[in-house]
């Protein structure tokens, strides 16, 4: 794509770094831009780098937050001896936002998988296994994706929670196998959500 300006290719070529952002997206997007006020573009790039540089993860869940402990941990509405283990930040929004969950969250930061080089010891399992143990969590719920390396997560966490005594579920098979949280439709993952079932149905 040849551009009359250095300083528009280079743009382009950021936003094209953006998933499902292609060559033709990204300087529509610039276009759209340059169009724009110059207090309304720098606006635009200072929140994109006050959220990179001040946002972290919650101390106990690994959510996203502004502070050490997020807003859902710290929200005493929630019930804090239910937790629902999720693969990544974008699950606990898409459960989130069925309204059907009202516990707290763990998020794994992925699920085991040897051929991409994920192991048990490149997730945040010993974090979960540590709440476990020094609270009264009375369920787990896995809400992750159906998958064999999704059912490999479970079973691996549930052999290593084998002493503790809380009750292990996870959601409904209504999401189908193979399939993704993040593009379930909000009524089906909130059924999956509000019919959970015993972990050993599934994982054997």
């Amino acid at each position: 794509m040849q551009l009359p300006s250095t300083l528009l290719e280079n743009a382009v070529a950021e936003f094209s770094k953006l998933p499902g952002i292609g060559k033709k997206t990204a300087l529509r997007l610039v276009l759209h831009l340059l169009k724009q006020e110059k207090g309304i573009t720098t606006l635009f790039g200072e929140t994109l780098q006050k959220m990179r540089n001040e946002i972290l993860f919650c101390e106990n869940c690994y959510n996203i937050s502004d502070g050490k402990i997020c807003s859902i941990c710290s929200n005493t509405g929630r019930q804090k001896d239910t937790i629902c283990v999720v693969e990544n930040i974008r699950d606990v929004i898409a459960i989130e936002n069925t309204q059907q969950f009202h516990g707290t969250y763990h998020v794994l930061g992925g699920i085991i998988s040897p051929l991409d080089g994920i192991g048990p010891e490149q997730l945040t399992i010993e974090a979960l296994v540590k709440r476990v143990r020094d609270n009264q969590v009375s369920e787990l719920v896995f809400a992750l994706n159906p998958t064999i390396q999704g059912d490999t997560t479970i079973y691996y966490i549930q052999k290593k929670l084998s002493n503790y005594s809380c009750n292990i579920t996870t959601i409904a098979r209504g999401i189908a196998f193979g399939g993704e949280l993040e593009y379930a439709d909000e009524m089906t993952l909130g059924k999956s959500i509000s019919n959970r079932q015993p972990i050993h149905q599934y994982i054997k």
